[in-house]
């Protein structure tokens, strides 16, 4: 068989039974690095233009990173252009900080300063790789060669950087494919850089462990993370940096599980572009830290322009269902979850915190709209219909409405085979229940003994006429005189009334269930004139029930 699991063997780097992350808690947010210029851009199939980068730049320092990797500009001349072109536009602001990759070799180091010339303040990222495969097979060295490596690259980076002392440098180093090294190795070397480095707490390293490949669930690679914490030498004067890979879909969990375990900084791309299955999600894990009321300490209120600007910038399109950002992420389809969702949000200014069923944070806080959260398809009921109708137009349904209209809209829905649209659930609302085939004119109301008389011309199918009724009120009058006028017996089951907006000038809902024999019939008006609203909302009910009942015989027939 061509698809055979026996060639592949379960990966145990390391068995540590003193695990103290499962009891941590993550109580502030990481220190972010965004790597889109680089992780990101590599992945690419056409690699982002210079045009492409200051927009991607741009909205990185407007969201709020205070470090940025730019690139690796000893390996390509467009990335050290842009690099340069930063500096010299005086592009970066004084807050933050570059970061430039390099592999530990003397001449790649030696271009990287170059293109560093008159910066503020940068990271210069040194790597080299370190698992069994990438020694044995990539460069055929022995754990020692592996160790030279970094550390004549550690002492070249020390000694290149004196040579520019209007600069503020940090030095970073990873074990490329830290994942799948030994841990014992992996702290070794990490220790050798250190030991060239010498960082103090006022002049911190970072060290970063990345999965270059995911190779593990979640809590094998905290487990990882731990070990180096405990280990490290100069503990308190390196920061601990993770950048995890979403080779088995956990890079976020990862991540997040790796700061349980003593991480400090997080590295990563907006929205998880990277090679293969792309670079850890900063966009999924910040949100996440928003959700649980931490501070993600960067400003993703408005999803709408990162999403497109990062479209743009990548040629690669965003899911539908990306968490949090995604076009449908705070859609509701499901009836029983858009009643859920409409009846919480009617009571949630009740709450200090939001606490809305389905929707595990407030879509407006990253620019949606709640328009946007129900949305009409056969799938949908009564409580989507109605909040759809109250968000857009201002309509408060009554329950018995919500029925009637739901089952119209549904039955539209299943005949058109896909989603109807706010402005189609509308159309078939006003053309059911508003717009029928009778019109009352004007009215006229006279007190008469203790009752009400009421006067009124309406407008049938058949012509205009007049119709008289006496009642306790001008409604109960209103259905006499129908009642007269047809010989139907008609009789009112409910009645709601609101106002369309505030102010004096505001419009009257109207909405009225009645019963025609043993038919119901539902009618809604919006009038400036309440009484008439009333009216001409038992009305429509009226003719609504006569043409169900006449579309019952036809089919009958």
């Amino acid at each position: 068989m061509a698809f055979d699991h026996k060639k592949y063997r379960p990966y145990h780097p390391i068995n540590k039974t003193d695990r103290r992350w499962p009891n941590a808690t993550i109580e502030h947010s990481p220190k972010w690095c965004s790597v889109d210029l680089r992780d990101g851009n590599q992945a690419l199939i056409d690699p982002m233009t210079v045009d492409q980068k200051d927009r991607l730049f741009s909205l990185l320092v407007e969201v709020g990173f205070k470090e940025i990797e730019v690139g690796f500009p000893a390996a390509s001349q467009t990335d050290f252009d842009f690099v340069r072109s930063l500096i010299e536009q005086n592009k970066i602001p004084d807050d933050v900080t570059i970061q430039v990759l390099t592999q530990a070799r003397h001449d790649l180091i030696e271009r990287t300063y170059e293109a560093l010339k008159g910066v503020k303040q940068a990271v210069v990222h040194l790597y080299n790789s370190t698992s069994p495969t990438q020694r044995e097979k990539v460069f055929k060295l022995d754990k020692q060669g592996i160790v030279d490596i970094a550390v004549n690259g550690a002492k070249t980076v020390k000694a290149l950087a004196a040579g520019y002392p209007e600069t503020h440098w940090t030095f970073q180093y990873s074990p490329e494919s830290f994942s799948a090294t030994e841990p014992e190795f992996a702290v070794e070397i990490c220790n050798a850089v250190l030991a060239v480095w010498q960082p103090t707490p006022e002049q911190p390293a970072i060290i970063n462990l990345p999965s270059t490949v995911e190779m593990t669930t979640p809590n094998v690679f905290a487990d990882q993370i731990e070990y180096m914490h405990e280990n490290f030498a100069y503990r308190d004067s390196v920061i601990l940096s993770v950048h995890t890979h979403n080779d088995r879909g956990c890079a976020v969990a990862a991540a997040e599980l790796a700061i349980l375990a003593g991480a400090q900084r997080v590295e990563g791309t907006l929205l998880g572009n990277g090679e293969r299955t792309g670079n850890m999600d900063i966009v999924t894990m910040a949100m996440n830290l928003y959700s649980q009321g931490i501070d993600p300490t960067l400003d993703l209120s408005g999803v709408s322009k990162i999403v497109q600007t990062i479209q743009d910038c990548t040629q690669l399109p965003v899911h539908p269902r990306h968490p949090y950002v995604g076009e449908l992420v705070y859609t509701a389809f499901s009836g029983s979850h858009q009643d859920a969702i409409n009846k919480c949000l009617q009571v949630q200014h009740e709450s200090d915190h939001w606490d809305v069923a389905y929707l595990p944070i407030d879509p407006t806080d990253v620019g949606r709209s709640y328009q946007e959260v129900v949305r009409i398809n056969s799938q949908s009921g009564k409580g989507g219909v109605a909040f759809v109708l109250e968000q857009i137009y201002g309509f408060k349904l009554p329950r018995w409405m919500q029925i009637a209209l739901s089952k119209v809209v549904q039955k539209r829905a299943e005949g058109v085979g896909k989603e109807i649209s706010v402005d189609e659930i509308y159309r078939v609302f006003t053309e059911t229940f508003i717009h029928s085939a009778g019109k009352i004119l004007n009215y006229d109301i006279h007190q008469q003994h203790d009752k009400q008389r009421l006067d009124a011309t309406i407008e049938t199918p058949h012509g205009v006429t007049t119709i008289v009724g006496i009642g306790n009120g001008p409604l109960e009058a209103f259905l006499n005189a129908l009642m007269a006028h047809d010989s139907t017996h008609y009789e009112i089951s409910d009645y709601q009334e609101h106002a369309m907006g505030a102010g004096s000038k505001a419009d009257a809902a109207a909405y009225i269930a009645i019963k025609c024999n043993d038919q119901n019939g539902y009618g809604v008006a919006i009038q400036q004139d309440s009484v008439l609203a009333s009216l001409q909302a038992c009305y429509n009910a009226v003719v609504q029930a006569k043409q169900v009942q006449d579309e019952e015989q036809l089919q009958a027939s």
